[in-house]
């Protein structure tokens, strides 16, 4: 089965989406499983994982709602606020839906990152490792210290690191990105998607093998069967089309790759991640 591991999808006047303004006219309309379709036919691809994008229980739900309707959604990522002492009774209804796979921890808007070190988090977080809850991690490269510091508190954790955490391709920097990323990939539960690249670039004149690097390294520190694809649609479309997004990626993949580690990469390894099996 081929999978897009990550990408969105929106309804403007649901109001849920302040960072989508006007001024990104690309993306400021509804974005939907219509929308994505033709892309999806176009590069042979099942379905997808869709992600929530928007800190709240009920575009979730909303989620939830478009996946009963939606058989190319093969999974939702909600949301979950674990300082919210009510946190439970929304994963609770939250996974009555067979499509819920897990949730996405937002370190990346938080203005403090530290605060996910605090006790009651990481209680709240061991609770949910336990069950084997799959954790989708959105953060930036400069947030990678506090989270290897979470990591190391909650080793068992079962979670992907989105956007590779977003290294400054723009910059053309390296390190010390690659060093906490080498450390992030020593605990055998974690994974990397592939995503989220061509944003991080200039968003005007990048080139595909500015990216070659940056995927080099994520395959060589995480292998071939904890790394996933995601377009990370629509808004990679701030920076590239979805067939920019699919060409950054498959032209710097080795050459030597087997079927067997390209399905991987295209959807056996989400499968495996988000238990859908």
């Amino acid at each position: 089965m081929r999978i897009d591991a990550h990408q969105h999808y929106w309804q403007i006047d649901r109001g849920d989406y302040g960072w989508i303004t006007p001024s990104l006219p690309i993306i400021y309309r509804d974005l939907l499983p219509r929308d994505l379709a033709p892309h999806r036919i176009k590069h042979e691809l099942d379905g997808s994982i869709v992600v929530q994008a928007a800190p709240t229980y009920d575009e979730t739900d909303y989620l939830l709602s478009l996946a009963d309707e939606s058989p190319s959604i093969l999974g939702v990522v909600g949301w979950l606020d674990l300082f919210d002492q009510d946190h439970r009774s929304h994963y609770n209804r939250f996974k009555r839906n067979p499509k819920f796979v897990g949730f996405r921890i937002m370190i990346q808007d938080m203005r403090d990152p530290y605060r996910i070190l605090e006790p009651a988090f990481v209680k709240a977080l061991r609770g949910y490792v336990e069950e084997g809850v799959p954790i989708d991690l959105l953060l930036l490269s400069d947030q990678l210290e506090p989270t290897i510091q979470l990591l190391k508190l909650v080793p068992n954790i079962h979670a992907v690191i989105d956007h590779m955490a977003k290294p400054r391709i723009r910059a053309g920097e390296v390190e010390p990105w690659l060093s906490f990323m080498q450390e992030v990939a020593s605990f055998p539960n974690m994974y990397c998607k592939l995503s989220g690249m061509v944003t991080e670039a200039d968003h005007g004149s990048w080139k595909p093998e500015n990216f070659t690097l940056y995927i080099r390294h994520i395959l060589n520190l995480f292998g071939t069967e904890r790394v996933m694809f995601g377009s990370d649609w629509p808004v990679c479309l701030l920076a590239g089309s979805y067939d920019q997004v699919v060409e950054v990626l498959t032209r710097a993949l080795p050459e030597n790759w087997s079927e067997t580690q390209l399905r991987g990469l295209f959807g056996e390894n989400a499968m495996d991640f988000y238990h859908l099996r």
